[in-house]
């Protein structure tokens, strides 16, 4: 069971798993997420799935894959290797064209609407607190809800600001509430140098940490910030290991 919980299975899943092992008196497989041992669909089969639904603008058939995602495996699983994959290769399509903006805005729509389902009530607990924005003309938030989403379930209290946060209002609120730790993304790197020395007055307050594919190491160290990498959730799980 230990074994499957490392795969990413959830703990009931994990548990019938090991079960269906022992009757069969089998070893547990060194296999990848998903494997169809009792017949469940693999890790990939059902992303598959979550893809068509969306194309198909199948919200009832979208949500029951998620419902399934978040039975059969950990959130951390689906989020990194299902939500993520899927949020960069339906950007990648609507620029090749491949998909129309109804596709891609009905899909967006669907996949924030879970997200905000699974962070509800993450500015509450004993934790410490985060600060989570995106900078001014920065409309691209979902990768960092997931942040939000995963720090929270690590115990921290989470402070979503969102898309185009207006960064004197960041500054503001950092100072009132001084958070241990403030996280600013973005995807190209001139929303973060149209705003530098904003961010620098927000390093001097409480820890700033820089993210996205805008961010830069040159960037942190004028900054006097710090450069979070790799995606999303395992930012967020290092985040709060270190704490």
């Amino acid at each position: 069971m230990q074994f499957h919980l490392a795969q990413g299975l959830s703990a009931a899943e994990a548990a019938r798993t090991a079960i269906a092992e022992a009757q069969v008196g089998a070893e547990p497989r060194r296999v990848t997420l998903g494997s169809d041992r009792t017949g469940r669909p693999e890790l990939h089969e059902l992303a598959r799935a979550l893809q068509s639904a969306l194309d198909d603008f199948d919200e009832p058939a979208a949500q029951g894959v998620l419902d399934r995602l978040l039975s059969d495996f950990t959130l951390e699983a689906t989020l990194r290797n299902v939500v993520l994959p899927y949020l960069h290769e339906l950007g990648e399509r609507w620029e090749r064209g491949d998909i129309s903006v109804a596709q891609e805005h009905f899909a967006s729509n669907v996949i924030r609407g879970r997200l905000a389902g699974l962070a509800r009530g993450w500015g509450t607990g004993h934790g410490p607190r985060a600060i989570v924005a995106c900078p001014p003309d920065e409309l691209h938030d979902l990768p960092l809800l997931i942040f939000g989403i995963v720090l929270n379930r690590s115990g921290w209290r989470v402070d979503y600001f969102g898309a185009n946060t207006p960064v004197e209002e960041l500054v503001q609120e950092t100072n009132r509430s001084r958070p241990a730790l403030v996280v600013v993304a973005a995807t190209t790197t001139d929303r973060f140098t149209a705003i530098v020395t904003e961010l620098a007055r927000l390093a001097a307050v409480a820890p700033l940490a820089l993210a996205g594919a805008g961010a830069t190491q040159r960037l942190v160290e004028e900054i006097g910030a710090r450069l979070l990498t790799g995606d999303p959730v395992t930012a967020a799980q290092h985040e709060a290991l270190g704490w």
